[in-house]
C-alpha cells in the first residue's frame, strides 16, 4: 500500500477513507518528524493544509514525492516553484468553500454595521433596562469594494447586491462580462467606498497591499473587511488607524499571527473579529476534505487531476 504523510487531523471520516487506500503517517504526532520523514524516502503523496504546507526542505527529504494535496484554497504555504521544479503536481479545493466565506463576510459586515455583537453584550449586561440601544449603519444603499473578484469574491458581490448595494471592485486584470465597476487603482477605489473586503491568497504579491495609504482613503467612516490572509493587511498600521479613528471599523476573520490577535483589537468596540471561520461549517468542511481525498485517488489511479494547481 502506498505511503501517505499527512500534515494535520482530518474529519474523522476522511481519514477512515484514507487508511483504506493508503499507509497513513499522521506527521503531526509523530515525536520526531524528521525521523518519521527520513523513515519513508519512497512516500510519493502528501497531504496537507494552507497553513502548514510543505517547504523545499521536506520535498528534498522525500525524493519521490509525487503529489502534494493541500485542503484549502490558499497554497501560498506550499514552495510551488520547488513542486514545479521536481515534477510534484499540487491540488488544492476551490470552489466547494466559495459560498461559506461569502456567507461569513456578509455576516461580518451586518455585525459590524449594525453592531451586532455589541447590542448582544449590552443586554447581557443589563443594560437596556437603563435605556435604549444606540442608532447604528446599515448596508443598503453603501458601496462596496471587493478586493479580489475571484471564485469567492463573486460570490460576496452577488449578496451584497441581494442587501441593495453597490459593488465595484479591483484586481490585477479586469473581468470581462462582470457587471461591476473596475478599479485599476486601489487607492482610488478605497476613496469611493464605504467598504473594502479583501479576499485575495497569500504570498508576496499580496503582503502588506492594504497599507496606511490605502485606510487612509478609505478614511473614518469607512469599514475593512478581511477575509483572505492576514498578511494582506498591515496590522500594526491598522491598529493604530482605529484606535484614533482614521479608519472607521474592520471585521477580520484573518490576523497576521493567528492565532495570536492584538490584545488592542479585542478591546475595541469598533471591531469584530472572527477565528479563521471562513470555510469552518461542517458542509463545507466535508466537501473540502473530500476533494482532497478524491484528488490523492485520482493520481494514484492515473486519471486527471481534479483540481490541479500545477
Amino acid at each position: 500500500m502506498d505511503d501517505l504523510i499527512v500534515t494535520g487531523p482530518m474529519l474523522l471520516n476522511v481519514m477512515d477513507e484514507l487508511e483504506q487506500n493508503f499507509a497513513v503517517h499522521k506527521y503531526w504526532e509523530a515525536t520526531d518528524r524528521q525521523k518519521l520523514l527520513a523513515s519513508r524516502p519512497d512516500t510519493r503523496f502528501l497531504a496537507t493544509d494552507g497553513h502548514v504546507g510543505c517547504s523545499a526542505r521536506i520535498m528534498d527529504q522525500l525524493p519521490k514525492l509525487e503529489m502534494i494535496s493541500c485542503f484549502g484554497v490558499g497554497v501560498d504555504a506550499i514552495d510551488l516553484p520547488a513542486a514545479k521544479a521536481r515534477g510534484i503536481r499540487v491540488t488544492n479545493t476551490p470552489d466547494v468553500l466559495n459560498d461559506a466565506v461569502a456567507e461569513l463576510a456578509l455576516g461580518l459586515m451586518l455585525a459590524l454595521s449594525r453592531r451586532i455583537v455589541d447590542a448582544d453584550t449590552y443586554i447581557r449586561r443589563g443594560n437596556w433596562l437603563t435605556g435604549g440601544y444606540p442608532l447604528t449603519q446599515e448596508l443598503t444603499g453603501k458601496t462596496v469594494g471587493i478586493l479580489g473578484l475571484g471564485r469567492i469574491g463573486k460570490e460576496i458581490a452577488r449578496r451584497a447586491q441581494a442587501f441593495k448595494m453597490q459593488v465595484v471592485y479591483h484586481g490585477r486584470n479586469e473581468k470581462e462580462f462582470e457587471p461591476y465597476v473596475y478599479y485599476e487603482n486601489l487607492e482610488e477605489m478605497a476613496k469611493d467606498v464605504d467598504w473594502l473586503v479583501g479576499v485575495v491568497p497569500g504570498g508576496a504579491s499580496t503582503a502588506g497591499l492594504v497599507d496606511g495609504k490605502i485606510m487612509k482613503a478609505l478614511g473614518p467612516n469607512g469599514a475593512l473587511v478581511n477575509l483572505g490572509r492576514g498578511s494582506l493587511i498591515d496590522e500594526a498600521v491598522m491598529v493604530e488607524m482605529l484606535k484614533s479613528g482614521e479608519l472607521g471599523g474592520a471585521a477580520l476573520d484573518v490576523f497576521e499571527d493567528e492565532p495570536k490577535v492584538p490584545e488592542e483589537l479585542r478591546v475595541m468596540s469598533n471591531v469584530v473579529l472572527s477565528p479563521h471561520l471562513g470555510s469552518a461549517t461542517v458542509k463545507t468542511r466535508w466537501a473540502m476534505a473530500d476533494l482532497v481525498v478524491r484528488n490523492l485517488l485520482a493520481h494514484k489511479n492515473g486519471v486527471p487531476l481534479i483540481t490541479p494547481v500545477v
